[in-house]
């Protein structure tokens, strides 16, 4: 499967960015999907995930209440949905899907495909 990860920019404090993850395949539908940053000197974060079906999410404590993550079978796609956001989340953002059931599917390592990564800067 090929993930197509979009909708970064430039953005300052406070505002609102949509990200969207675009697989190449139907056999997308089946697939835990995670939402991935890494800022510069640190290590890449799993910020959210959701399940197969879209009924179940997850989210760091870091993005809880300001992000929200989607997804839409029809489209093959995930979305990300961002506000209020701070210089903090800057990062390039990565999408990744895996076969590994919802819950466990927790650190990196257990997804194996990935998309490019789409960079958001958030200036103060």
């Amino acid at each position: 499967v090929q993930l197509q990860a979009s909708g970064g920019g430039l953005v300052q404090a406070g505002d609102s960015l949509r990200l969207s993850c675009v697989a190449s395949e139907r056999s997308f539908r089946s697939y835990t999907v995670g939402w991935f940053r890494q800022a510069p000197g640190k290590e890449r974060e799993l910020i959210a995930r959701i399940n197969r079906s879209g009924g179940s999410a997850d989210y760091a404590d870091s993005v809880k209440g300001r992000f929200t993550i989607s997804r839409d079978n029809a489209k093959n796609a995930v979305y990300l949905e961002m506000s209020s956001l701070n210089p903090e989340d800057t990062a390039v953002y990565s999408c990744a899907a895996t076969s590994t059931i919802y819950i466990g599917a927790t650190t990196p390592d257990q997804y194996g495909y990935w998309g490019q990564g789409t960079q958001v800067t958030v200036s103060s």
